[in-house]
């Protein structure tokens, strides 16, 4: 039997290389060896207020990216996390069940709240909506980056509690990093993680950049004022190309240092806006082509959703007898 693995993506600012290189070209390879469970997880994007009708239109734009890298219905089950009501009433009862303390020790919470006037309720218990997200279709692992891996150990110490107050109930999941890919920096500061949520214009080369907009991006990356292009992680902007390069060209370290020797950074940043316009090219056409078939679209969330509602349900009601409600 397959092992099964959870992912979930917030519908929220705009998919850019780094999630592309970082998970969903994993996603899309481990279709064969995995039974996989993609979940748009709108209900998260609802923590800091956004506008209802930009997180709908972003949901249906994240689910045709989804499906234009490759992710296959008829191998994964995509859906939206709000068409499923046990995502909240599973996050509820384990609500019931986590100790403040566990949460306000969250480093994302600390980082967040301390940015906001006002922090909601929401914000401070949505690692345990992501545990519910989790625990409900028994996941054995969730590929998750860096930052998010201390919200799956939550989730871990959730499930054993509950286990140990009620018997074994929930699946302990295993959060799984990818080595490859996983953590590309912002073109306009190496040093920060390139992420869905920043603004600045020249910070992410996103899916959806035209070609013009993904070259000019590039050629205005931050490097610096040395000459020799080597993976130096003293060096944030030159190793952050290098890395991109790498990715997309698939060239060993010594490869492209080789290959480097003696040229200067405008020809390093022309090729990686070369490769990333020639990878992401049939994504973007794939993209467009489904945008035009907005049925299909929700015909697959649909089933995606209907597939993966009866694990959810059967989930809930143990919990629910093990606690004494229903």
């Amino acid at each position: 039997m397959k092992k099964i693995v959870f992912s979930g993506i917030q519908p929220t600012g705009s998919i850019h290389i780094g999630n592309y290189l970082g998970a969903m070209q994993h996603w899309e390879a481990s279709q064969d060896k995995f039974e996989n469970i993609f979940c748009i997880v709108d209900l998260h994007s609802i923590t800091i207020p956004e506008d209802a009708k930009d997180i709908r239109s972003k949901t249906r734009e994240l689910a045709g990216l989804l499906l234009a890298v490759g992710i296959d219905p008829a191998k994964s089950s995509i859906f939206v996390q709000s068409h499923i009501s046990q995502h909240s009433e599973l996050t509820w009862i384990l609500n019931c069940f986590t100790p403040v303390g566990w949460l306000l020790r969250m480093t994302q919470y600390k980082d967040k709240s301390e940015k906001q006037e006002t922090v909601s309720t929401g914000l401070l218990t949505y690692p345990v909506l992501m545990t519910a997200d989790i625990l409900l279709y028994n996941a054995d692992y969730v590929p998750v980056g860096e930052d998010q891996k201390q919200h799956v150990e939550l989730s871990r110490d959730i499930a054993q509690r509950f286990n140990s107050m009620y018997g074994e109930t929930f699946r302990v999941p295993e959060p799984v990093i990818a080595k490859a890919g996983a953590r590309i920096m912002g073109l306009d500061d190496p040093t920060k993680k390139m992420s869905k949520s920043e603004t600045a214009q020249g910070h992410a080369i996103n899916l959806l950049d035209p070609p013009e907009v993904t070259r000019k991006k590039i050629m205005r990356a931050t490097t610096d004022s040395q000459r020799d292009i080597l993976f130096d992680e003293k060096r944030p902007g030159v190793f952050n190309l290098l890395t991109i390069h790498q990715q997309f060209s698939e060239m060993t370290k010594p490869e492209l240092e080789a290959h480097f020797e003696g040229k200067g950074y405008g020809d390093l940043k022309k090729e990686i806006a070369e490769l990333v316009n020639e990878a992401i090219k049939p994504i973007q056409e794939r993209y467009n082509e489904l945008m035009t078939e907005p049925d299909y679209i929700e015909k697959v969330l649909q089933e995606g959703a209907d597939r993966v509602r009866p694990t959810a349900e059967k989930v809930l009601k143990d919990v629910i007898e093990k606690i004494g409600l229903g």
